[in-house]
Protein backbone atom coordinates (compact mmCIF):
# COMPACT_ATOMS: atom_id res chain seq x y z
CA UNK A 1 0.00 0.00 0.00
CA UNK A 2 1.44 3.30 -0.78
CA UNK A 3 1.86 6.23 1.77
CA UNK A 4 -0.82 8.59 0.10
CA UNK A 5 -3.25 5.41 0.21
CA UNK A 6 -2.06 4.71 4.09
CA UNK A 7 -2.72 8.29 4.49
CA UNK A 8 -6.38 8.37 3.33
CA UNK A 9 -7.08 5.08 4.84
CA UNK A 10 -5.73 6.62 8.38
CA UNK A 11 -7.83 9.78 8.03
CA UNK A 12 -10.92 7.63 6.71
CA UNK A 13 -10.93 5.63 9.76
CA UNK A 14 -10.09 8.96 12.18
CA UNK A 15 -13.03 10.40 10.57
CA UNK A 16 -15.64 7.10 10.72
CA UNK A 17 -14.51 6.23 14.44
CA UNK A 18 -14.93 10.27 15.63
CA UNK A 19 -18.08 9.96 14.37
CA UNK A 20 -19.19 6.85 15.80
CA UNK A 21 -17.65 8.15 19.33
CA UNK A 22 -19.57 11.43 18.80
CA UNK A 23 -23.04 9.30 18.06
CA UNK A 24 -22.21 7.37 21.02
CA UNK A 25 -21.84 9.33 23.51
CA UNK A 26 -24.74 11.62 22.61
CA UNK A 27 -26.75 8.42 23.12
CA UNK A 28 -25.34 7.70 26.16
CA UNK A 29 -26.31 11.22 26.87
CA UNK A 30 -29.92 10.88 26.50
CA UNK A 31 -29.84 7.92 28.35
CA UNK A 32 -28.28 9.51 31.21
CA UNK A 33 -30.81 12.08 31.11
CA UNK A 34 -33.62 10.05 30.66
CA UNK A 35 -32.62 7.64 33.84
CA UNK A 36 -32.38 10.40 35.81
CA UNK A 37 -35.94 11.69 35.30
CA UNK A 38 -37.96 8.14 34.52
CA UNK A 39 -41.39 9.68 35.52
CA UNK A 40 -40.93 12.80 33.63
CA UNK A 41 -42.60 13.15 30.11
CA UNK A 42 -41.50 17.05 30.38
CA UNK A 43 -37.41 15.98 29.38
CA UNK A 44 -38.43 13.54 26.82
CA UNK A 45 -41.05 16.79 24.96
CA UNK A 46 -37.52 19.26 25.76
CA UNK A 47 -35.28 16.78 23.43
CA UNK A 48 -34.60 17.60 19.96
CA UNK A 49 -32.33 15.94 17.79
CA UNK A 50 -32.13 16.16 14.19
CA UNK A 51 -34.53 13.54 13.57
CA UNK A 52 -37.13 15.47 15.33
CA UNK A 53 -39.20 17.72 12.96
CA UNK A 54 -39.05 20.36 14.92
CA UNK A 55 -35.49 20.71 15.55
CA UNK A 56 -34.78 23.05 12.41
CA UNK A 57 -37.57 25.30 14.05
CA UNK A 58 -36.18 24.93 17.77
CA UNK A 59 -32.64 25.71 16.28
CA UNK A 60 -33.52 28.92 14.30
CA UNK A 61 -35.41 30.52 16.30
CA UNK A 62 -34.54 33.66 18.49
CA UNK A 63 -31.62 34.16 15.88
CA UNK A 64 -31.58 37.94 14.56
CA UNK A 65 -29.00 37.26 12.08
CA UNK A 66 -26.95 34.80 11.05
CA UNK A 67 -23.35 35.64 12.17
CA UNK A 68 -20.50 34.58 10.03
CA UNK A 69 -17.81 34.96 12.11
CA UNK A 70 -16.60 31.76 12.28
CA UNK A 71 -13.15 30.90 10.97
CA UNK A 72 -13.92 26.98 11.13
CA UNK A 73 -16.33 24.63 10.00
CA UNK A 74 -19.76 25.15 12.11
CA UNK A 75 -21.35 22.46 13.16
CA UNK A 76 -24.95 22.27 14.67
CA UNK A 77 -25.75 21.25 17.97
CA UNK A 78 -26.67 17.01 18.24
CA UNK A 79 -29.30 17.33 20.89
CA UNK A 80 -30.92 20.75 22.07
CA UNK A 81 -32.41 20.20 25.12
CA UNK A 82 -35.05 22.93 26.38
CA UNK A 83 -34.99 22.15 30.51
CA UNK A 84 -38.46 23.04 32.24
CA UNK A 85 -36.71 23.58 35.65
CA UNK A 86 -33.96 23.45 37.59
CA UNK A 87 -33.40 20.37 38.25
CA UNK A 88 -33.42 19.40 34.51
CA UNK A 89 -30.42 21.92 34.03
CA UNK A 90 -28.60 20.06 36.80
CA UNK A 91 -29.47 16.76 34.94
CA UNK A 92 -27.83 17.83 31.90
CA UNK A 93 -25.09 19.34 33.55
CA UNK A 94 -24.34 15.60 35.75
CA UNK A 95 -24.73 13.94 32.23
CA UNK A 96 -22.56 15.84 30.50
CA UNK A 97 -20.00 15.75 32.66
CA UNK A 98 -20.12 12.06 32.90
CA UNK A 99 -19.81 11.36 28.90
CA UNK A 100 -17.48 14.11 28.44
CA UNK A 101 -20.25 16.10 25.97
CA UNK A 102 -19.45 19.78 25.93
CA UNK A 103 -22.50 22.52 26.31
CA UNK A 104 -23.61 25.66 25.27
CA UNK A 105 -26.30 27.66 26.97
CA UNK A 106 -28.75 29.76 24.59
CA UNK A 107 -30.85 32.32 26.53
CA UNK A 108 -31.76 34.30 23.04
CA UNK A 109 -30.13 34.17 19.48
CA UNK A 110 -28.33 37.22 19.47
CA UNK A 111 -24.76 36.00 19.96
CA UNK A 112 -22.83 37.76 17.55
CA UNK A 113 -20.65 34.94 17.49
CA UNK A 114 -22.94 32.14 18.20
CA UNK A 115 -21.40 30.86 20.65
CA UNK A 116 -24.40 29.95 22.22
CA UNK A 117 -25.24 27.40 19.29
CA UNK A 118 -22.96 26.58 17.09
CA UNK A 119 -19.09 25.40 17.72
CA UNK A 120 -16.34 23.20 15.91
CA UNK A 121 -16.98 20.17 18.36
CA UNK A 122 -19.64 17.96 19.08
CA UNK A 123 -21.92 19.13 22.14
CA UNK A 124 -25.58 20.33 23.49
CA UNK A 125 -27.43 23.05 23.53
CA UNK A 126 -29.10 24.04 27.14
CA UNK A 127 -31.77 26.74 25.34
CA UNK A 128 -33.27 27.94 28.45
CA UNK A 129 -36.56 29.49 26.24
CA UNK A 130 -39.02 27.49 28.85
CA UNK A 131 -37.33 29.68 32.44
CA UNK A 132 -38.78 33.31 31.79
CA UNK A 133 -40.77 33.95 34.55
CA UNK A 134 -40.78 37.65 36.24
CA UNK A 135 -41.15 38.29 39.40
CA UNK A 136 -41.86 41.99 39.88
CA UNK A 137 -42.12 43.77 43.49
CA UNK A 138 -43.10 47.39 43.04
CA UNK A 139 -42.86 47.99 47.35
CA UNK A 140 -39.21 47.30 47.32
CA UNK A 141 -38.48 48.22 43.34
CA UNK A 142 -36.94 45.14 42.02
CA UNK A 143 -37.36 42.09 39.86
CA UNK A 144 -36.36 38.36 39.69
CA UNK A 145 -35.92 37.48 35.80
CA UNK A 146 -35.16 34.20 35.12
CA UNK A 147 -32.43 34.16 32.33
CA UNK A 148 -34.63 32.66 29.51
CA UNK A 149 -36.79 35.88 29.36
CA UNK A 150 -36.36 38.57 26.47
CA UNK A 151 -35.85 42.32 27.13
CA UNK A 152 -39.62 42.92 25.49
CA UNK A 153 -40.47 40.41 28.08
CA UNK A 154 -39.33 42.25 30.80
CA UNK A 155 -40.21 45.88 29.96
CA UNK A 156 -43.94 44.80 29.55
CA UNK A 157 -44.08 43.00 32.60
CA UNK A 158 -42.64 46.21 34.52
CA UNK A 159 -44.73 48.62 32.78
CA UNK A 160 -48.00 45.88 33.43
CA UNK A 161 -47.27 46.72 37.21
CA UNK A 162 -46.29 50.61 37.20
CA UNK A 163 -45.82 53.74 34.79
CA UNK A 164 -42.97 55.45 37.10
CA UNK A 165 -40.84 51.91 37.27
CA UNK A 166 -38.29 51.08 34.76
CA UNK A 167 -34.97 49.06 33.81
CA UNK A 168 -32.32 50.14 31.82
CA UNK A 169 -30.33 47.47 29.41
CA UNK A 170 -30.32 47.36 25.53
CA UNK A 171 -33.52 48.48 23.11
CA UNK A 172 -33.89 45.23 21.32
CA UNK A 173 -36.96 43.22 22.58
CA UNK A 174 -36.12 39.79 21.37
CA UNK A 175 -32.47 39.84 23.36
CA UNK A 176 -31.71 37.50 26.06
CA UNK A 177 -31.49 38.54 29.57
CA UNK A 178 -29.06 35.88 30.71
CA UNK A 179 -26.52 36.85 27.95
CA UNK A 180 -27.34 40.81 27.85
CA UNK A 181 -27.26 41.03 31.54
CA UNK A 182 -23.77 38.82 32.08
CA UNK A 183 -22.69 40.54 29.06
CA UNK A 184 -22.77 44.74 30.95
CA UNK A 185 -25.88 45.63 29.34
CA UNK A 186 -25.59 49.35 27.56
CA UNK A 187 -29.06 51.14 27.11
CA UNK A 188 -30.45 54.75 25.97
CA UNK A 189 -30.79 55.30 30.10
CA UNK A 190 -27.31 54.11 30.75
CA UNK A 191 -25.98 58.09 31.17
CA UNK A 192 -28.75 58.07 33.56
CA UNK A 193 -28.59 54.72 35.54
CA UNK A 194 -25.56 52.97 33.92
CA UNK A 195 -25.53 49.22 32.67
CA UNK A 196 -27.54 46.19 33.45
CA UNK A 197 -25.17 44.91 35.18
CA UNK A 198 -24.94 47.71 38.04
CA UNK A 199 -28.25 47.25 38.89
CA UNK A 200 -27.67 43.72 39.35
CA UNK A 201 -28.25 42.96 42.78
CA UNK A 202 -28.68 39.06 43.27
CA UNK A 203 -28.32 35.85 41.09
CA UNK A 204 -29.24 32.61 40.99
CA UNK A 205 -26.65 29.94 39.48
CA UNK A 206 -25.96 26.44 38.63
CA UNK A 207 -21.85 25.74 38.71
CA UNK A 208 -20.14 22.60 37.62
CA UNK A 209 -21.08 20.51 39.83
CA UNK A 210 -24.57 21.11 39.86
CA UNK A 211 -24.80 23.29 43.12
CA UNK A 212 -27.33 26.22 42.76
CA UNK A 213 -26.02 29.22 44.55
CA UNK A 214 -27.12 32.87 45.43
CA UNK A 215 -24.98 35.41 46.09
CA UNK A 216 -24.20 34.73 49.29
CA UNK A 217 -23.14 31.05 48.62
CA UNK A 218 -21.61 32.15 45.47
CA UNK A 219 -19.49 34.85 47.28
CA UNK A 220 -19.03 38.00 45.75
CA UNK A 221 -16.16 37.59 43.43
CA UNK A 222 -17.91 35.14 41.78
CA UNK A 223 -20.79 37.79 41.89
CA UNK A 224 -18.41 40.24 40.41
CA UNK A 225 -17.20 37.96 37.74
CA UNK A 226 -20.96 37.47 36.51
CA UNK A 227 -21.80 41.01 35.89
CA UNK A 228 -20.19 42.03 32.73
CA UNK A 229 -17.57 39.12 32.22
CA UNK A 230 -19.71 36.67 30.89
CA UNK A 231 -22.01 34.51 32.79
CA UNK A 232 -21.36 31.62 30.58
CA UNK A 233 -17.45 31.15 31.42
CA UNK A 234 -18.71 30.31 35.10
CA UNK A 235 -21.97 28.56 35.36
CA UNK A 236 -25.25 28.65 34.33
CA UNK A 237 -27.40 31.71 35.36
CA UNK A 238 -30.77 30.79 36.11
CA UNK A 239 -32.08 34.14 37.04
CA UNK A 240 -31.54 37.49 37.75
CA UNK A 241 -32.66 39.95 40.81
CA UNK A 242 -32.25 43.46 39.49
CA UNK A 243 -32.64 47.26 41.13
CA UNK A 244 -36.00 49.53 39.76
CA UNK A 245 -35.45 52.48 38.24
CA UNK A 246 -37.47 55.50 39.11
CA UNK A 247 -38.92 57.59 35.79
CA UNK A 248 -41.32 59.97 35.44
CA UNK A 249 -44.65 58.61 33.63
CA UNK A 250 -43.37 61.17 30.15
CA UNK A 251 -40.69 60.81 28.94
CA UNK A 252 -39.43 62.79 25.66
CA UNK A 253 -37.79 60.93 22.37
CA UNK A 254 -36.88 62.38 18.74
CA UNK A 255 -35.32 61.11 15.66
CA UNK A 256 -33.66 63.76 13.60
CA UNK A 257 -32.40 62.86 10.15
CA UNK A 258 -29.94 64.87 8.44
CA UNK A 259 -27.65 64.51 5.66
CA UNK A 260 -24.28 65.98 4.17
CA UNK A 261 -26.57 68.55 2.56
CA UNK A 262 -27.86 69.43 5.33
CA UNK A 263 -24.44 69.78 7.51
CA UNK A 264 -24.15 66.52 8.42
CA UNK A 265 -20.57 65.93 8.99
CA UNK A 266 -20.47 69.72 10.88
CA UNK A 267 -23.14 68.48 13.32
CA UNK A 268 -21.32 64.68 14.32
CA UNK A 269 -18.19 66.41 14.43
CA UNK A 270 -20.10 68.86 17.20
CA UNK A 271 -22.09 65.67 18.46
CA UNK A 272 -18.43 64.13 20.11
CA UNK A 273 -17.87 67.39 21.87
CA UNK A 274 -21.05 67.19 23.71
CA UNK A 275 -22.23 63.92 23.52
CA UNK A 276 -20.97 62.53 27.00
CA UNK A 277 -21.20 65.91 28.74
CA UNK A 278 -24.93 67.56 28.35
CA UNK A 279 -27.18 66.09 31.06
CA UNK A 280 -27.69 62.63 32.60
CA UNK A 281 -31.56 62.58 31.49
CA UNK A 282 -30.03 62.80 27.78
CA UNK A 283 -28.62 60.31 25.56
CA UNK A 284 -28.29 61.25 21.94
CA UNK A 285 -27.42 58.38 20.02
CA UNK A 286 -26.36 58.83 16.12
CA UNK A 287 -27.56 55.96 13.22
CA UNK A 288 -24.84 56.42 10.50
CA UNK A 289 -26.09 55.06 6.71
CA UNK A 290 -25.25 55.23 3.10
CA UNK A 291 -28.04 55.51 0.65
CA UNK A 292 -29.42 57.88 -2.50
CA UNK A 293 -29.16 61.76 -2.05
CA UNK A 294 -32.50 63.50 -1.70
CA UNK A 295 -30.76 66.32 -3.71
CA UNK A 296 -27.72 64.79 -5.98
CA UNK A 297 -29.94 62.25 -8.12
CA UNK A 298 -28.03 59.29 -9.17
CA UNK A 299 -25.48 60.00 -6.21
CA UNK A 300 -25.12 58.89 -2.18
CA UNK A 301 -24.83 60.77 0.96
CA UNK A 302 -24.49 60.02 4.57
CA UNK A 303 -27.81 59.98 6.42
CA UNK A 304 -27.17 61.16 10.08
CA UNK A 305 -30.18 59.68 12.22
CA UNK A 306 -29.63 61.35 15.80
CA UNK A 307 -31.83 59.49 17.55
CA UNK A 308 -32.21 60.77 21.44
CA UNK A 309 -34.17 59.81 25.27
CA UNK A 310 -34.71 62.66 27.33
CA UNK A 311 -35.90 61.24 30.85
CA UNK A 312 -38.30 64.09 31.03
CA UNK A 313 -40.72 66.58 29.54
CA UNK A 314 -39.81 68.22 25.86
CA UNK A 315 -40.04 71.99 27.33
CA UNK A 316 -36.92 70.83 29.40
CA UNK A 317 -35.69 68.89 26.84
CA UNK A 318 -35.77 72.00 24.10
CA UNK A 319 -34.00 74.00 26.92
CA UNK A 320 -30.96 71.56 27.59
CA UNK A 321 -30.74 71.17 23.58
CA UNK A 322 -30.69 75.08 22.85
CA UNK A 323 -27.82 75.09 25.28
CA UNK A 324 -26.04 72.49 24.27
CA UNK A 325 -26.24 71.35 20.51
CA UNK A 326 -28.21 74.07 19.33
CA UNK A 327 -26.90 73.20 15.86
CA UNK A 328 -29.13 70.44 15.33
CA UNK A 329 -31.75 73.00 15.21
CA UNK A 330 -34.40 70.91 17.14
CA UNK A 331 -37.99 72.12 17.34
CA UNK A 332 -40.62 71.05 19.06
CA UNK A 333 -42.68 69.67 16.57
CA UNK A 334 -39.50 66.77 16.01
CA UNK A 335 -40.21 65.89 19.54
CA UNK A 336 -43.03 63.27 21.25
CA UNK A 337 -43.58 62.43 24.51
CA UNK A 338 -44.67 59.33 25.69
CA UNK A 339 -44.35 56.87 28.26
CA UNK A 340 -41.48 55.09 29.00
CA UNK A 341 -43.10 51.85 27.56
CA UNK A 342 -43.82 53.35 24.48
CA UNK A 343 -40.52 54.65 23.92
CA UNK A 344 -39.00 51.16 24.40
CA UNK A 345 -41.20 50.47 20.95
CA UNK A 346 -40.12 53.69 19.02
CA UNK A 347 -35.99 52.44 19.89
CA UNK A 348 -36.90 49.21 18.65
CA UNK A 349 -38.05 50.75 15.15
CA UNK A 350 -41.02 49.59 15.25
CA UNK A 351 -43.91 51.11 13.20
CA UNK A 352 -45.83 53.79 15.35
CA UNK A 353 -49.08 52.85 17.02
CA UNK A 354 -47.73 49.00 17.51
CA UNK A 355 -49.29 48.07 20.54
CA UNK A 356 -47.15 47.13 22.81
CA UNK A 357 -48.42 43.46 23.82
CA UNK A 358 -45.76 43.10 20.64
CA UNK A 359 -43.08 42.93 23.24
CA UNK A 360 -44.41 39.80 24.34
CA UNK A 361 -43.95 38.01 20.88
CA UNK A 362 -40.01 37.29 21.29
CA UNK A 363 -40.03 36.27 17.78
CA UNK A 364 -41.07 39.23 16.14
CA UNK A 365 -37.58 40.46 14.63
CA UNK A 366 -36.76 36.51 13.44
CA UNK A 367 -34.47 36.55 10.30
CA UNK A 368 -37.33 35.56 7.97
CA UNK A 369 -35.35 36.83 5.65
CA UNK A 370 -32.13 34.97 5.84
CA UNK A 371 -29.55 38.42 6.19
CA UNK A 372 -26.04 37.73 6.93
CA UNK A 373 -24.28 39.23 9.47
CA UNK A 374 -21.06 40.46 10.81
CA UNK A 375 -20.36 43.08 13.65
CA UNK A 376 -17.52 44.88 15.65
CA UNK A 377 -17.24 47.44 17.99
CA UNK A 378 -14.27 49.85 18.99
CA UNK A 379 -14.53 53.15 22.35
CA UNK A 380 -13.71 57.16 21.28
CA UNK A 381 -11.28 58.86 23.50
CA UNK A 382 -10.98 61.81 21.59
CA UNK A 383 -13.13 63.20 19.04
CA UNK A 384 -12.49 62.19 15.17
CA UNK A 385 -11.49 65.29 12.85
CA UNK A 386 -13.47 66.49 10.20
CA UNK A 387 -11.04 64.71 7.76
CA UNK A 388 -11.61 61.78 9.49
CA UNK A 389 -15.13 61.28 9.43
CA UNK A 390 -15.01 62.06 5.41
CA UNK A 391 -12.56 59.01 5.32
CA UNK A 392 -15.24 56.79 7.17
CA UNK A 393 -18.03 58.36 4.55
CA UNK A 394 -16.28 56.84 1.40
CA UNK A 395 -15.94 53.70 2.84
CA UNK A 396 -19.31 53.46 3.94
CA UNK A 397 -20.44 54.82 0.37
CA UNK A 398 -18.00 51.70 -1.15
CA UNK A 399 -20.78 49.12 -0.01
CA UNK A 400 -23.90 48.00 -0.77
CA UNK A 401 -26.56 51.19 -0.19
CA UNK A 402 -28.30 50.85 3.28
CA UNK A 403 -26.16 47.20 4.29
CA UNK A 404 -24.18 48.66 6.67
CA UNK A 405 -24.93 51.04 9.86
CA UNK A 406 -22.23 52.62 12.21
CA UNK A 407 -23.51 53.70 15.58
CA UNK A 408 -22.21 56.23 17.83
CA UNK A 409 -23.39 55.82 21.25
CA UNK A 410 -22.78 58.09 23.90
CA UNK A 411 -21.05 57.34 27.23
CA UNK A 412 -20.42 59.75 30.57
CA UNK A 413 -22.76 61.16 33.09
CA UNK A 414 -23.93 57.41 35.46
CA UNK A 415 -21.67 55.86 33.24
CA UNK A 416 -18.36 57.93 34.72
CA UNK A 417 -19.19 57.33 38.16
CA UNK A 418 -18.53 54.18 38.48
CA UNK A 419 -15.16 52.33 38.84
CA UNK A 420 -13.30 50.52 36.27
CA UNK A 421 -13.27 47.82 38.65
CA UNK A 422 -16.40 47.86 40.12
CA UNK A 423 -17.48 45.17 37.74
CA UNK A 424 -15.46 43.36 34.70
CA UNK A 425 -17.13 46.23 32.42
CA UNK A 426 -14.51 48.34 32.42
CA UNK A 427 -15.46 51.34 29.50
CA UNK A 428 -16.38 53.81 31.97
CA UNK A 429 -14.44 57.25 32.14
CA UNK A 430 -12.18 58.82 29.58
CA UNK A 431 -14.93 57.05 26.61
CA UNK A 432 -16.74 59.47 24.74
CA UNK A 433 -18.73 57.47 22.96
CA UNK A 434 -18.69 53.62 22.14
CA UNK A 435 -18.79 52.49 17.70
CA UNK A 436 -20.57 49.40 16.38
CA UNK A 437 -20.12 48.45 12.97
CA UNK A 438 -22.87 46.06 11.28
CA UNK A 439 -22.69 45.31 7.66
CA UNK A 440 -25.81 42.81 6.35
CA UNK A 441 -25.64 40.68 3.08
CA UNK A 442 -28.18 38.17 1.60
CA UNK A 443 -26.40 35.58 -0.08
CA UNK A 444 -23.40 33.77 1.34
CA UNK A 445 -20.96 33.82 -1.75
CA UNK A 446 -21.09 37.33 -1.11
CA UNK A 447 -19.45 36.84 2.06
CA UNK A 448 -16.06 37.58 1.24
CA UNK A 449 -16.22 40.81 -0.46
CA UNK A 450 -18.39 41.91 2.52
CA UNK A 451 -16.09 40.42 5.66
CA UNK A 452 -13.08 42.77 3.39
CA UNK A 453 -15.29 45.64 3.99
CA UNK A 454 -16.09 45.51 7.47
CA UNK A 455 -11.90 44.41 8.16
CA UNK A 456 -10.48 47.39 5.86
CA UNK A 457 -13.30 49.55 8.06
CA UNK A 458 -12.10 48.66 11.04
CA UNK A 459 -7.96 49.07 10.10
CA UNK A 460 -9.05 52.83 8.84
CA UNK A 461 -10.65 53.57 11.81
CA UNK A 462 -7.30 52.43 14.36
CA UNK A 463 -5.90 55.29 14.50
CA UNK A 464 -8.98 57.40 15.29
CA UNK A 465 -10.22 55.01 18.41
CA UNK A 466 -8.84 53.42 22.22
CA UNK A 467 -5.34 51.82 22.21
CA UNK A 468 -3.33 49.09 24.26
CA UNK A 469 -5.73 48.08 24.19
CA UNK A 470 -8.02 48.85 21.34
CA UNK A 471 -10.81 48.03 23.54
CA UNK A 472 -14.20 46.41 22.86
CA UNK A 473 -17.87 45.67 23.57
CA UNK A 474 -18.24 41.78 25.10
CA UNK A 475 -21.75 41.92 23.79
CA UNK A 476 -20.65 43.07 20.60
CA UNK A 477 -18.51 39.25 20.35
CA UNK A 478 -15.91 39.87 17.79
CA UNK A 479 -14.02 36.53 16.83
CA UNK A 480 -11.98 37.96 14.69
CA UNK A 481 -9.79 39.33 17.99
CA UNK A 482 -9.27 36.07 19.02
CA UNK A 483 -9.85 32.23 19.69
CA UNK A 484 -9.27 30.01 22.43
CA UNK A 485 -7.63 26.40 21.75
CA UNK A 486 -10.00 24.25 20.34
CA UNK A 487 -9.11 21.76 23.31
CA UNK A 488 -10.23 22.00 26.94
CA UNK A 489 -6.22 23.61 27.68
CA UNK A 490 -6.29 26.72 26.28
CA UNK A 491 -3.48 29.15 28.24
CA UNK A 492 -3.71 31.43 29.72
CA UNK A 493 -1.41 34.05 27.19
CA UNK A 494 -3.82 33.07 24.34
CA UNK A 495 -7.12 33.71 25.70
CA UNK A 496 -5.72 37.16 26.70
CA UNK A 497 -4.95 38.25 23.11
CA UNK A 498 -8.74 38.65 23.05
CA UNK A 499 -9.61 39.20 26.28
CA UNK A 500 -8.02 42.51 27.38
CA UNK A 501 -9.83 44.17 24.28
CA UNK A 502 -13.16 43.41 26.38
CA UNK A 503 -11.86 43.28 30.20
CA UNK A 504 -8.86 45.40 30.53
CA UNK A 505 -6.84 44.69 33.73
CA UNK A 506 -9.72 43.00 34.93
CA UNK A 507 -9.38 40.26 32.54
CA UNK A 508 -6.87 38.81 35.34
CA UNK A 509 -8.96 38.84 38.01
CA UNK A 510 -11.67 36.75 36.14
CA UNK A 511 -9.01 34.42 35.15
CA UNK A 512 -8.69 33.93 39.06
CA UNK A 513 -12.34 33.94 39.65
CA UNK A 514 -12.49 30.80 36.89
CA UNK A 515 -9.92 29.31 38.61
CA UNK A 516 -11.49 28.95 41.67
CA UNK A 517 -14.64 28.13 40.85
CA UNK A 518 -14.70 26.04 37.56
CA UNK A 519 -10.40 24.87 37.38
CA UNK A 520 -11.59 22.10 34.96
CA UNK A 521 -12.62 24.74 32.68
CA UNK A 522 -16.09 22.63 32.10
CA UNK A 523 -17.93 25.79 30.72
CA UNK A 524 -16.32 27.19 28.19
CA UNK A 525 -16.16 27.68 24.12
CA UNK A 526 -13.90 29.71 21.75
CA UNK A 527 -13.89 32.99 23.81
CA UNK A 528 -14.71 32.02 27.39
CA UNK A 529 -12.43 32.79 31.04
CA UNK A 530 -9.69 29.96 31.18
CA UNK A 531 -7.99 29.01 34.40
CA UNK A 532 -4.74 29.42 35.04
CA UNK A 533 -4.44 25.44 35.78
CA UNK A 534 -3.73 24.95 32.11
CA UNK A 535 -0.59 27.14 31.85
CA UNK A 536 0.49 30.47 31.01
Amino acid sequence: MTTFKKVTMFLFLSICLSSSWANNTHDDFLECLRHKFRNSNSVSQGIYTPKNSSYSTIFNSFADKLPITFNFKRIKPSIIFTPSDESQIQAAIHCSKKHDLQIRIRSGGHDYGGLSYISETPFVVIDLRNLRSISIDIKDKTAWIQAGATLGEVYYRIAEKSKKLAFAAGVCPTVGVGGHFSGGGYSMMSRKFGIAADNIIDAKLIDANGRIHDRKSMGEDLFWAIRGGGGTSFGLIISWKVRLLDIPEKVTVFNVERTLEQNATQLVYKWQHIADRVDNNLSIRLFLRSSQSPIRLGQRTIHAFFTTLFVGGVDELLHKMQKSFPELGLVKKDCIEMSWIESVIFFARLPSGTPIEVLLNWNTTANQNGLIFKGKSDYVQHPISINGLEGLWKLLNQVGENSAEIQFSPHGGKMNDVSVSETPFPHRAGNIYMIHYGVFWGKMESSKKHLSWIRKLYGYMARYVSKSPRAAYFNYRDLDLGLNSKETNTSYAQARIWGVKYFKNNFDRLVKVKTKFDPTNFFRNEQSIPPLLFGV
